[in-house]
């Protein structure tokens, strides 16, 4: 179904206007088989039409345990942005907290427009509510419910979700990939949500980089005072991996925590210069980068390593280490005077033969120590520039002209040139070692855009909360309760109650058996063949059990679908309920009676003095599935205990028969083409496709009228859905051998599609 929307509105812009009608239209169905599809395409089609959710939003809240993984995924995260545009922030609460922070010498004015603020309560929104505890916690849409509680739920309720973060950890690398880039980003504003689960998040010599990757960051993100020093021990091992990339990154994590946490700032660079005598170049490389950007936090405290540095430039050959010495040197140069220099003269021996990074740091070291220590260095540093004046580079070219016009001043030279120690020899600002992840928060958790942190084509952006809630009233949806106080009929059998209810027994039996032999008549006057061809089944009503008697402290319940007029309602589905006592007299006995309008229950209910051991007595009821294969739940009620039951009908009692000519039905037939026609092959036995096999098997699934045939080898048969009265043709082709051809037309695709699947099998079988 999406495709199809989605091909249409690609192919032919113009006809959105129309597929937003269909797309309302399909918002309505209360299928759950429709209702991922449907949303997908409101995705594509028209995103920002929210008008279209407001009458619907309740009822995907509920359907939504039901949806398949799929839809579930696509229907929580335009909820998520729904969510979003209609109710106010549920943080307000936690940013009173946050008002320590104000500034001490706030007006008394803004203090008292907080203060006021602060008086008014946040109370939930019930359908904010409702979308928060409609969630389910299965591997494939945990992703997805997470990213709903971080965007839309209180701070407080957010660390639920920690623990099913963690589980999913246990999946293909993948899985890992993303999961882990979900909680790097809220762990840099959640710490305590991950920290019981630190250890979960140490890395394993089976994973592969990425994953070891975003471990790393995260556990940086988790670091503290308590847990450093056992982080430290770990970084340690992991500086010592045979995966080179990794081990770069562990140095860079090292520096971080060495930031964050000043308390092990000196530990850290401590253990930093020790990297610097490891036998690995990139290890070595790594470190010195990562020292630098540390020193320049406290540059005076540490002129021994800047020594110890200096001496490594023999031994180093990656040229970020390289640059970054020189770079240290050069803005260290007074500290190091007799080292600088002969940095400098050995520099200019490799010049030629080095990197371009390593070259534009030599041209600033010689500039400097120009600037510091001229005697020395003038003719070193002139020799340089004349070598930068010739090479190959021009960044390498114009870097050595704009230096030599700033440090030796000439009768053309500009009023900069006396601003050059300002310029060389200013105090540069310490690096700020942050996450890359920081600035993620602001894309959807589990979107495409917060994978790659770019905006990718066709994502849609979280809005801001509104200031002040719209009207909740537009998501009402008025509901028509068909309440009717002689909704039950009773029959007693002959062990049952009192006898003062026998009448109301009796004219249950009546009714139903008026209602029988009316929809005998019907089908036989549609089949013409007599009673062997009507709708209703040739074998007993197939009984289901509705309460068992272990559960149901000696109360059983069973109820089966008597294939007969509802009195209660045209759109609703004839029920009968047996319940039978075993144990016991129950007292005060309530049989609920209600119907089923949107999945909703109306309130009435009859209440029965007794029943007695042994008793049994039969109820009829109604219900409205809204064609719609959705569990129908209620309560079964005594005066001491309250069961909860269910009814699922199947597919095939959502129908009543029709009947209907061969030339109407092949007239209607031709209108459900395309898209409202199903169709699959079906192989049997030749005796299971003789015309009394085929009519006994497709009535026992279906409440279907047979349609007279003019050929042998096609049978025909009809019916409407209850509710809504669309038709729904069924036909079974004998072709050559032990095959045959079932076809089904309808409108209502997702129902013919489900009664397809469930004809095939009995079709088949001996």
């Amino acid at each position: 179904m999406y495709v199809l929307f989605f091909l249409c509105f690609s192919l032919d812009p113009e006809q959105k206007e129309m597929l937003i009608e269909v797309i309302e239209k399909l918002l309505k169905d209360k299928s759950t088989l429709v209702a991922g599809s449907v949303v997908m395409a409101f995705e594509e089609v028209c995103p920002d039409r929210i008008d279209l959710i407001h009458k619907n939003y309740r009822k995907l809240c509920n359907l939504l345990v039901d949806v398949e993984e799929w839809g579930q995924v696509v229907i929580i995260h335009m909820l998520t942005r729904y969510a979003r545009t209609q109710f106010v922030s549920p943080w307000k609460e936690d940013d009173g907290l946050e008002d320590n922070e104000k500034n001490f010498y706030e007006s008394d004015d803004e203090q008292k427009e907080k203060t006021d603020q602060r008086k008014k309560p946040y109370t939930m929104d019930p359908d904010h509510r409702l979308l928060i505890r409609n969630k389910k916690k299965q591997r494939y849409v945990v992703m997805a419910v997470a990213q709903l509680y971080w965007h839309i739920s209180p701070k407080s309720e957010v660390g639920i979700i920690s623990k099913s973060l963690v589980r999913l950890l246990r999946s293909n690398r993948e899985v890992q990939y993303i999961v882990l880039q979900n909680i790097a980003t809220m762990s840099i504003q959640r710490k305590g949500m991950f920290e019981p689960y630190l250890k979960s998040f140490y890395v394993r010599s089976t994973d592969p980089t990425m994953i070891k990757t975003l471990k790393l960051e995260i556990l940086t993100n988790l670091a503290n005072e308590a847990n450093i020093s056992t982080l430290l021990r770990e970084f340690q091992t992991y500086v010592k991996s045979q995966d080179k990339q990794f081990a770069a990154a562990t140095i860079q994590t090292i520096g971080r925590c060495a930031t964050n946490i000043s308390e092990v700032t000196d530990t850290c660079l401590n253990g930093l210069v020790c990297l610097l005598s490891n036998r690995d170049e990139i290890v070595v490389a790594e470190s010195v980068v990562v020292i630098k950007k540390l020193l320049q936090m406290q540059p005076a405290q540490h002129g021994e390593i800047i020594k110890h540095m200096a001496k490594l430039l023999d031994s180093i050959t990656v040229p970020v280490a390289r640059a970054s010495i020189l770079w240290l040197i050069g803005e260290n140069c007074e500290r190091v005077p007799k080292i600088a220099p002969d940095v400098l003269r050995k520099m200019a021996k490799s010049f030629t033969s080095e990197d371009d990074l390593v070259k534009l740091q030599i041209l600033n070291l010689g500039a400097k120590l120009y600037l510091t220590n001229s005697r020395q260095t003038k003719l070193l540093t002139q020799y340089i520039l004349n070598l930068g004046k010739y090479d190959q580079n021009y960044d390498i070219r114009d870097r050595t002209r704009f230096i030599r016009q700033l440090i030796v001043p000439n009768e053309k030279s500009g009023a900069l040139s006396k601003y050059a120690k300002k310029i060389f020899l200013a105090q540069k600002p310490a690096p700020l070692l942050e996450s890359p992840f920081k600035d993620r928060d602001h894309f959807q958790l589990g979107t495409l855009s917060h994978t790659l942190n770019t905006k990718a084509t066709g994502y849609l952006e979280l809005s801001n909360w509104p200031e002040v809630a719209p009207d909740p009233s537009v998501r009402n949806v008025e509901v028509i309760e068909l309440v009717r106080a002689s909704g039950y009929i009773f029959s007693e059998s002959e062990s049952g109650s009192a006898s003062g209810e026998q009448d109301e027994g009796d004219s249950s039996d009546d009714s139903s058996e008026e209602s029988s032999s009316e929809h005998g008549s019907d089908s036989e006057s549609a089949s013409e063949v007599g009673d062997k061809r009507t709708g209703k089944r040739n074998s007993k009503m197939k009984t289901h059990v509705l309460l068992h008697r272990m559960s149901g402290r000696g109360l059983a319940a069973h109820y089966f679908f008597p294939r007969q007029p509802c009195i209660f309602g045209d759109k609703m589905v004839s029920v009968q309920i047996t319940l039978l006592q075993t144990l016991h007299k129950f007292s005060g006995f309530i049989l609920p009676l209600f119907h089923i309008l949107h999945v909703f229950m109306s309130k009435l209910s009859y209440f029965l003095e007794s029943l007695e051991p042994e008793g049994s007595i039969t109820v009829s009821m109604g219900i409205d599935f809204c064609d719609s294969t959705q569990t129908a739940s209620f309560q079964l009620c005594t005066k001491d205990d309250c069961f909860n039951v269910n009814i699922q009908p199947p597919v095939g009692e959502l129908l009543l028969p029709v009947a209907m000519s061969e030339k109407d039905f092949k007239k209607e037939q031709g209108m459900l083409t395309g898209m409202n026609e199903t169709s699959t092959v079906i192989i049997a036995a030749p005796q299971n496709f003789t015309p009394s096999v085929i009519l006994q098997k497709v009535v026992n699934v279906a409440n279907v009228g047979v349609v007279p045939s003019g050929q042998d080898n096609i049978h025909r048969f009809a019916a409407k859905t209850v509710h809504s009265g669309s038709l729904m043709l069924v036909t079974v082709e004998l072709k050559e051998g032990s095959t045959a051809q079932l076809i089904i037309n309808t409108e209502r695709t997702v129902i013919g599609s489900v009664l397809l699947r469930e004809l095939k099998p009995v079709l088949s079988q001996g």
